[in-house]
């Protein structure tokens, strides 16, 4: 294994073009993007946020997703945290070979699974005439 398999990637925050109204970080989840044939799938990394926390909009072509973490008031002390408290966002173009309409979501221990099925190409027709 080399040593470039082993290194960590370090959260990444968001560069924002405006000022928040709210004193909060915005970080960039880690994200694995597959493909086939029928369908391009989004698998984005948010540590402690739920499905409830998750915001997922299509506007102009771009996808969004947002995701807060739900605070927890821990059940005993807190000795290590390695997880910086901010909220997520990350957006993507989506291609017009995308079926905007079927998109479809789920989350799951903080992996949230965006699937986004290939329209059906037009399959050639004949027309028929009528009079008139």
């Amino acid at each position: 294994m080399g040593e470039q398999e082993l290194q960590v990637q370090e959260k990444q925050m968001v560069q924002q073009d405006s000022e928040s109204t709210k004193p909060e970080k915005l970080f960039i989840p880690a994200v694995d993007i597959f493909e086939t044939d029928k369908e391009v799938t989004v698998v984005a990394e948010m540590p402690g946020v739920t499905n409830t926390g998750v915001d997922i909009s299509l506007e102009d072509d771009v996808l969004t997703i947002s995701g807060r973490r739900e605070e927890k008031d821990p059940d005993g002390r807190l000795l290590l945290q390695e997880y910086e408290n901010g909220s997520y966002l990350r957006k993507f173009t989506v291609s017009e070979t995308i079926d905007q309409e079927h998109i479809s979501a789920s989350m799951n221990s903080g992996l949230l699974k965006v699937v986004l099925p290939k329209a059906a190409p037009a399959q050639p027709r004949k027309i028929e005439v009528h009079p008139g």
